[in-house]
């Protein structure tokens, strides 16, 4: 029957392949942002699973606390994502430093202001583009080369949970998140036969401190609440711990997943988005108004 066939075709046309697990334990791995929250968690994890370690952070003795805590092969720089030079520098550094195949690239460093966009400071919102977008391309383009040499190892880019949905006062960060997983997933066609993977994570609430080290200009649902009470309301609603997260990362990537979702609410943003893609917004903002009346 011509109709059965067709549909038989289309089909196994669109049918999965099986996912091949991916080496990655014992394997040199580049980790940014590794001087807290996921970065150091999940430096902490490959270290444990025999991975030679490159990592690098803006805060030089958050990141030395991170190599320190580390046994085995280390190679930690004070380094700024944003500097295109600078990144290709170290993935030349580590390229003739590394004991091992380069197994896994994962940009991780991120920041976030919070303010509304009538009125923002564009410093800041540019700030938040350039560390969390641009540095990510920037590590990239510095390591993909290496990987292509030897066709294989995988990037890893951490999104967010606001890489699938966007919040209010969060314009500049959900901008940056959802321009890094558009960036990876078209990454991920280009690489196809090359042997090189590419990996988007969308982590929800995670304690990393990045509240903390915000650009803050005031919280979307209570005006007076100060960043350091906002930090608190963010950790103590947080169920997801970065060594949680680092498990999931490290876990998923060796499985060979191409798309990560970390935590309960990471995976219900991600059906509210695909489900209700023009009602989502009036869910988050009615769930917003209980939360404030809750106060």
């Amino acid at each position: 029957m011509p109709g059965r066939t067709q549909r038989s075709r289309t089909v196994s046309w669109m049918r999965r392949p099986g996912r091949a697990p991916v080496p990655v334990d014992g394997l040199t791995a580049f980790v940014s942002g590794a001087g807290s929250g996921i970065g150091r968690a999940l430096a902490l994890r490959l270290a444990a699973h025999g991975c030679p370690l490159a990592l690098v952070d803006l805060d030089g003795d958050r990141l030395s606390k991170t190599a320190e805590g580390i046994d085995g092969p280390v190679l930690a720089r004070t380094l700024d994502v944003r500097d295109a030079e600078a990144q290709a520098a170290f993935a030349a550094e580590v390229s003739a430093w590394a004991p091992a195949p380069l197994g896994m690239v994962c940009n991780n460093a991120g920041v976030t202001t919070s303010q509304p966009v009538a009125g923002a400071v564009v410093e800041d919102d540019d700030w938040v583009m350039d560390v969390n977008f641009r540095g990510a391309v920037c590590g990239v383009r510095a390591f993909l080369p290496l990987l292509l040499r030897q066709r294989s190892g995988v990037i890893v880019n951490i999104s967010s949970a606001f890489g699938l949905v966007g919040f209010a006062n969060q314009s500049a960060y959900c901008a940056s998140k959802f321009a890094l997983r558009g960036f990876t997933e078209s990454l991920r066609i280009e690489l196809r036969g090359s042997g090189v993977r590419a990996v988007t994570v969308h982590p929800g609430a995670i304690p990393t401190g990045i509240v903390r080290a915000s650009r803050y200009h005031g919280h979307p649902l209570w005006p007076d609440v100060s960043r350091e009470q906002a930090a608190d309301e963010f950790d103590r609603l947080a169920r997801t711990t970065p060594e949680r997260a680092a498990q999931l990362i490290h876990e998923g990537v060796r499985a060979g997943r191409e798309r990560i979702l970390i935590g309960a609410d990471a995976r219900a943003l991600d059906v509210l988005a695909r489900v209700m893609p023009e009602r989502y917004v009036d869910l988050l903002a009615a769930a917003g108004r209980l939360a404030a009346r809750r106060r």
